[in-house]
């Protein structure tokens, strides 16, 4: 990605532990709780907080990452109807310079990204529960739930969500017939 002239701003899991926990030590003493983001919607409350720092002392404890510039995480409180309260903390490293709110931007249009289309293709088309790997089978069914998804997306005259057009297109021929006409619209208008 950096050799090719882009930035990359990755999450940090699990199977990075090192890098994780380094990161999450770098940042302890720089966490405050300075609010940028309230939010209420979908019937639960939260807040989200931003923090990043230059990633200097980290770069030659992890060569590997080329280009390490910024370290960064996000502190996301939230507060369901049912009152299960909960802060989690993601910790971020970056190739590119961020400011705070460059962090913040860049954070939120990543989840946009998760949430409307990894997500649905999850939920609604159990993605992830997949377990064809022969050959190029994977890739071939990733296409197709994609392009199904985008037909869904593509029929508008009912205003609901895509696991209820899913639903309804198994039950109905005639719906089904609508999906497909409106994706084919669409794949013609590209």
């Amino acid at each position: 990605i950096v050799e090719s002239g882009g930035d990359y701003l990755l999450a940090l899991k699990g199977n990075q532990k090192e890098l994780h926990d380094a990161v999450r030590n770098e940042l302890a003493g720089a966490v405050n709780q300075e609010v940028i983001c309230l939010e209420k919607h979908h019937g639960r409350g939260e807040a989200r907080a931003y923090h990043v720092m230059d990633a200097a002392s980290l770069v030659n404890r992890f060569p590997e990452w080329k280009g390490l510039k910024t370290i960064g995480v996000t502190l996301s409180y939230r507060q369901p109807k049912n009152g299960k309260e909960s802060l989690e903390y993601r910790y971020y490293i970056s190739s590119a310079a961020l400011t705070k709110a460059r962090f913040a931007n860049a954070v939120r249009s990543h989840w946009a990204v998760e949430n409307s289309l990894h997500w649905v293709l999850d939920v609604s088309m159990k993605e992830d529960d997949c377990q064809i790997y022969r050959g190029n089978a994977a890739e071939i069914l990733s296409g197709a739930r994609k392009l199904a998804l985008n037909m869904l997306r593509a029929e508008t005259t009912r205003k609901v969500s895509v696991p209820r057009k899913q639903k309804r297109a198994h039950g109905s021929t005639d719906y089904l017939e609508k999906v497909l006409a409106a994706g084919l619209v669409a794949l013609n208008d590209i």
